[in-house]
């Protein structure tokens, strides 16, 4: 897989929504010893922990059930052979094929329980701040 700044590293990523983004980054971070990996204004955030990550997402309305704004990213190669075998297996395609400021090409769809499935695809390695992105100082070790 190529690396690119603008992603984590990690093969899979949950995207969690929530109502309040930097209420949610300090509370995973003080609940769950999450650190920082990048902000993107105050409507996203990837955090990771060990050599996982998960993304924080705007979303949510307050008044939504507890636990259904989320969705999966996976990140794969040869991103259209993917999108061709998800079509033929019947995913339903919400988004599709579309390149991205940050160095990947994403499509997203539902599998048949209705879950919310991105698939993406470095093609760049992109520094966050040539998109607005702010990727958080690394801790010495």
């Amino acid at each position: 897989m190529r690396a690119n700044l603008s992603m984590p590293a990690a093969a899979i990523i949950p995207v969690l929504d929530y109502p309040d983004v930097p209420a949610a980054v300090k509370w995973l971070a003080e609940a769950f010893a999450f650190e920082v990996r990048l902000r993107i204004g105050a409507h996203r955030a990837q955090l990771q922990f060990e050599g996982g990550a998960i993304v924080v997402s705007e979303g949510n309305s307050p008044d939504a059930a507890p636990g259904t704004g989320h969705s999966v990213m996976v990140r794969v190669e040869a991103i259209e052979a993917h999108l061709s075998r998800a079509r033929q297996h019947g995913a339903r395609i919400i988004r599709d094929l579309e390149e991205f400021p940050y160095g990947e090409r994403q499509y997203s769809c539902l599998d048949p329980a209705g879950h919310s499935w991105t698939f993406s695809e470095t093609i760049r390695n992109v520094d966050p701040a040539q998109w607005g992105g702010e990727l958080a100082p690394r801790r010495p070790i």
